[in-house]
């Protein structure tokens, strides 16, 4: 997934709060640390690991991680969960550590930052990490997009991913099909999803023959003919996805009918959501 220039100029506004000033670099004992809780990445490649545990052993480690005290003394990983693990695996005691109090919402920015930056992370990686600014922190898609380097546009985008068939996510996050694919997939129907998801894979079709078969299957289709979006429906559909902080579908059919449909992913969300209306 390319990466946005200009990454990260918002951060700033959720950093104010807390001074650089009180930063100390440390070395600190490898068992003291654990994973962040905010850490976006789902999996982490065992080959690569073993690869990076191998270049610590012969240089050392070259930059040091970013962590937050706990309460009890241990420290939470906000940057550098990599380094840790392969530093374990080369069999290091202690790891150079950049000391600092963060708050939650910048853990997770920061977390989300510095793994778009080394493009570690798959784009339903990057949605999912977005939708929790927006769920647990109150961000619309404006500030979560100003905060990572993302247009408005381009966070609406991502998000949109996270309304995929689950299989057709997961082959995103195999890296089988790309982000491109799966954004000309979103107006089929789920079945309709998995089958041009496995016909993309066994003929290694393009993003651009992928929207052309999109289209011909559409045209062939007596009761789907596609329809040019309303902007200013699709202006409020974004709107009330930022005001609720979950994806929403507004589908308008004739005579001025129409539904407003809610996605959420957990019940959490779910609360989160009826306590805004």
């Amino acid at each position: 997934m390319a990466k946005p220039k200009g990454l990260g100029r918002g951060l700033d506004a959720l950093l104010a709060d807390n001074s650089q000033e009180t930063d100390s670099l440390q070395n600190l004992a490898i068992n003291l640390l654990q994973s962040g809780k905010y850490q976006p990445r789902t999996k982490m490649d065992e080959a690569s690991l073993q690869d990076l545990a191998e270049s610590i052993k012969a240089q050392g480690i070259m930059q040091p991680i970013l962590v937050r005290p706990l309460v009890v003394g241990n420290y939470e990983i906000i940057a550098g969960e990599r380094r840790w693990r392969a530093a374990k695996i080369a069999g290091l005691e202690q790891i150079p550590a950049i000391v600092r109090d963060i708050p939650d919402e910048s853990a997770l920015a920061l977390s989300l930052i510095e793994n778009i930056q080394r493009e570690d992370l798959n784009p339903l990686e990057v949605a999912a990490g977005i939708q929790r600014l927006i769920e647990e922190f109150g961000m619309t898609h404006l500030t979560a997009g100003q905060a990572l380097g993302y247009s408005r546009s381009a966070i609406s985008n991502l998000l949109r991913l996270l309304n995929l068939a689950i299989p057709v996510q997961e082959l995103i996050m195999q890296g089988k099909i790309d982000m491109g694919h799966g954004r000309a997939l979103l107006p089929l129907d789920v079945e309709k999803q998995i089958s041009i998801a496995q016909l993309i894979i066994q003929r290694q079709l393009s993003v651009r023959e992928t929207e052309n078969l999109i289209k011909r299957i559409n045209q062939v289709s007596p009761t789907r003919k596609p329809s040019s979006p309303d902007r200013d429906l699709l202006r409020l559909q974004e709107d009330i996805s930022a005001r609720l902080g979950a994806n929403v579908t507004i589908k308008q059919g004739k005579k001025g009918a129409g539904n407003v449909v809610i996605h959420y992913t957990s019940l959490e969300q779910l609360d989160g959501i009826l306590a805004k209306l």
